[in-house]
This record gives structure tokens, sequence and C-alpha cells, in this order.
């Protein structure tokens, strides 16, 4: 509640106006760091002050737009707390020109009652306020034209804006991972920031091709890399989000806000398209894959990928104490369960999980086999793909004239409403068409070494128990998804059930067998045992 007595709509008779307030306002940060706006407002205020005989208690300089409330302006907030704390003195408050009072008709007016309820006086050097119906009309006209100035201001910055978005520039402020720089071709474009812009394709890559299961992987990643600091990697979710969903990274430009719709940008694009479409994909769906646990460690490899075989319980693992050391266990938590929640020793655990390995390989008839079937299927993927290069193709010329018909109609409209119509079957049109080039088979790389993924899965399926003790801890848990298709069933009396026992090796056995007899047999070559770089993805 305010402490000035109130007084009405008129000052207090009799008042002796000698302290001055004066309040300077500029409209943007960017005057009051690189202009000089402030300081002359402050210098004609104090020298009209002077003429008056008034002494200048204190100056409130804002740097806010005068639209809106201005209880928002934090200089205008202090100013009438200043004088709410001071109610048996009376101030006059001194502006260098009525649009700095308020560029709004209903909050100058608002603001106008604000202070004559504390018997704040009013003045301006270059305006005389009177409480006179002629002086209310010439203030209101007055009020109304800045308010004007400053809707039409807006509207051509907006104008300007949307044209400069409209041509495939960020018309805004700078982006996290980009800087704004000025170009004498582009004017301001962005610019990708090092090494910011490097960590942050990173995650964002990492995010689309499951190296980071969740968004919290992801956000634990770029805080480790200091692109975020302070907060713990779950406050940091949403930003994520919004840049997963910011067309910007992957070079294009879109302001839906203003009608603008997807476009190719003129700055350079910290991640390809069809990352950003990966990550649209996976936002969409989910995370479908298989997750790997936080708390795996090399004391146990295996959490959360065994049953119990007695009751199909998910076996949990901890440490039991001894008398001198702790000892590792694999755990039924189930008290209804036959095995009466039977601990098993994690050595012998990982001892018979070697052990059965050693026994998931396939012959070496079949790897061969799968190899030479696995050439034939390449070489008709190739044939498919160049089909649909030469489909996609024939349908992007066939929209490209299409596209040059509409945008000459729309030059020629008559009316505004057609070149309207015009212009947004163009930009339909436009879309279809960049669409489909990021869908051509001509930005895929067709001569991808294919082969040296072949030797890593013949590898793989040669030796699982070699490739299992070469990766660490994590990559083991991803593998074990490649090389059995369910979590296994362990008990103490039989250890690993292998009856029945989905796996790799039956599948690409029966893979083979169903294929073998469109092979022919000669020219088959063993397949490579070079040295390989391991990186698993859950399938």
């Amino acid at each position: 509640m305010s402490k000035a007595r109130p007084i009405g709509n008129t000052f207090i008779h009799g008042t002796s106006y000698k302290k001055a307030l004066i309040y300077c306002r500029v409209s943007s940060e960017r005057q009051k760091t690189e202009g000089h706006g402030l300081e002359s407002q402050e210098y004609r205020c104090r020298e009209y002050a002077k003429s008056k005989g008034y002494e200048v208690v204190e100056v409130f300089k804002d740097s806010y737009s005068g639209g809106g409330d201005f209880m928002l302006r934090p200089a205008m907030s202090s100013l009438i707390s200043y004088v709410d704390d001071r109610a048996h003195e009376s101030f006059v408050v001194i502006f260098d020109d009525l649009s700095r009072f308020a560029r709004d008709v209903n909050a100058h007016f608002l603001l106008r009652k604000t202070f004559t309820d504390r018997g704040i006086k009013i003045e301006c050097p270059n305006f005389t306020f009177e409480n006179t119906p002629e002086g209310e009309l010439v203030e209101t006209m007055m009020a109304a034209q800045h308010q004007y100035h400053r809707n039409n201001n807006r509207r051509q910055v907006v104008q300007k804006q949307k044209a400069r978005l409209e041509s495939g520039y960020w018309a805004f402020g700078r982006k996290r991972g980009y800087v704004m720089e000025r170009s004498p071709l582009h004017g301001n474009i962005l610019v990708p920031k090092e090494p910011d812009a490097s960590i942050l394709r990173e995650a964002l890559q990492g995010f689309s091709n499951g190296r980071f299961q969740t968004k919290v992987d992801a956000c634990r990643f770029l805080v480790e890399k200091d692109f975020w600091k302070k907060q713990k990697p779950e406050r940091y979710i949403d930003k994520f989000t919004y840049i997963l969903n910011e067309p910007l990274y992957a070079g294009y430009v879109e302001y839906p806000v203003w009608g603008v719709a997807r476009r190719p940008g003129h700055h350079q694009g910290i991640i390809s398209l069809q990352t950003f479409e990966e990550n649209q994909k996976r936002l969409t769906k989910g995370n479908n894959g298989k997750r790997v646990r936080a708390d795996v460690s090399e004391d146990f490899p295996l959490r959360g990928l065994l049953v119990c075989g007695d009751g199909g319980a998910k076996m949990t693992a901890a440490f039991s104490g001894g008398r001198s050391k702790r000892y590792p266990y694999y755990i039924c938590p189930d008290k209804n369960c036959e095995c009466k929640r039977s601990s098993h020793p994690a050595e012998r655990v990982h001892d018979d999980f070697d052990e059965l390995l050693k026994t998931q390989k396939v012959k070496s008839s079949t790897v061969n086999l799968m190899a030479v079937i696995f050439d034939r299927t390449w070489i008709d993927e190739l044939k498919e793909l160049k089909n649909e290069e030469v489909k996609i193709e024939k349908i992007t010329i066939e929209l490209e004239e299409q596209l040059d018909k509409l945008t000459l109609n729309a030059v020629e409209a008559k009316s505004e409403r057609m070149k309207i119509i015009y212009e947004q079957k163009a930009e339909e049109c436009a879309n279809k068409i960049d669409a489909l080039k990021a869908e051509s088979p001509v930005s895929l790389d067709l001569d991808v070494p294919y082969r040296t993924a072949l030797e890593k899965v013949t590898t793989l399926l040669n030796s699982p128990y070699k490739v299992w003790h070469s990766v660490g801890v994590t990559e083991r848990q991803k593998l074990f998804h490649f090389i059995f298709l369910d979590k296994l069933p362990y008990s103490k009396k039989a250890g690993y059930r292998t009856d029945n026992l989905p796996s790799a090796v039956r599948l690409f056995e029966d893979f083979v067998t169903s294929n073998s007899q469109d092979v022919e047999m000669a020219g088959i070559e063993p397949a490579s045992e070079s040295g390989t770089t391991w990186c698993f993805y859950s399938v």
C-alpha cells in the first residue's frame, strides 16, 4: 500500500516543489551501451531544473520499451518506490520529452494518475501540462501520436525482419553455438562458434545415432564439456529439446509465428538435415532401443541381463560383506520363487557365461555363404537406389517447372488475394522439392565400405567370446543385445539354460540355410580376420 497521503486529482494547495527527480529512458540495451541517449537526456533535464530553481536529488534511468505496463520498467518502479518511501516530501519529475513518459495512450494516463495520486508534479522542457480541457486534448493527441509512431516503427521492424527470414537469414539474436558476424555480402549472418559448435554437433549426432540413449545422457555430455554450466543435466532437458526441434542447426530458417515456412538458410549448419530428421523421429517415436543401465560396472557386466531360471524374475546384483573383503553376487529377488531367493557368486556366473559365448559361433561354411548372400543383396539394393534416384529426379523436374509457373503467376496477379494464393502454393511446391532432395540417394554415400561392416559381423559370429573381452562394460551390454535376443535364464543347478536359446547364431544359420540354394559355391573366399574397432548399438 502507498505511504503517500491521498490528495485526489489535484496538487495540494500551497505545496512548494523544490526537489526534482529526473527520469531518462531509451528503448533498448543497445541504445544504452552504444549511444549517448541517457546522458543527453539527463543533461537537458538538469539544465531545465536549474532554470526552474529545482534541486535534482535523484536520477532514474531505464532501457526498456515504452509499451505495456510501466511498472515493468525497473527505474520507473524504483522512482515510485522512492516517492512512496518519502511521503512527507514533494517532488517534481522531469522528463526530457513526452515520448519518454509513455508511448501508449492507456499507459500514459494510467501513469499520469499514479503520479497525481502521489502528489507528484510532472514537467517537460518541450511540453506544458495543463489541467484544462484544452490541455487534456492536446496531451491526448500527443500521446496518441507517440503510440502511432511506436506501432508504426514496430511494423516496419517486423516487415524488415520477415523479409530477412524469407530470404534465408536469421533475423534475431544469436543462437547457442553461433555468433552473429557482419559480412560484406550477407550483412549480419550466423557463424558457428568454436568449441561450442563442435560440442553441440557431437551431442546432436550422438542422440540421433543412439550413442546417447536419452536426453539426460546428451545433457550430461554437454555439461561435462562445459557447454552448459552450474546446474545438473536434468535442468537442461527443455533447452536441449528446443535445440533438437530447431532446424536452424541444420542450416535452415523458419519462423511459423510470422508464417515463414522452412527454407534453406545462408548460414552454415552445425549438423546435416538427415541428422535433424533422425532426431525428429526419435522425439516422435520415443526411445525404442535397448537401454544400457546406468549402474553397470566391471563387477556386474551382466546386471539387468539375467533372469532367474526357476521363477523368471529379473536378477539383481549386489556385494555381500565377508570378514576381510566384499564378494559380488547375482540374486533372485522373488521371495516366492522355488529357488528361495538364491544368490550366485558373480565369478561363477561370469565363467559360465564365457563358456556359453564360446559355443555361440557359426560354422565357417555359414560365414562364407553369408558373405556371398550379402554381396548379392547389396548389389540389388544399389539397383533399387538407382531406380529411386531416377524417379525422384523426374518428380523434381516436374515440381520445378510447376514452381516457375506459380512464381510467374504470383508476379502477374492483379489482385492481392490471388497473389497470396499463388505464393502459398509456390511455398508448398518449394518445400516438396527440398524434401525430395533430402531423400534423394544422391545425398547418400553409395561407396560406403559395407565390406568392413560385414567383416565386423562375421568376426563377432566367429568368436563372440573374443570380442566380449575386448570391449568396455558399456559396450558389452550393447553387444549382449546383438548376440542374444532376450535376457538369459540362469539357475544354481543348471547354469544357463540353452534349450531354445534365442541368439544371433541361430538367426544367421536360419538366414543362410533359407538362401543357400540360390548361391553358387564356386569362388567363395574365406572372410577377412583383420583387426577392427568395435561399436555396438541396441537392436
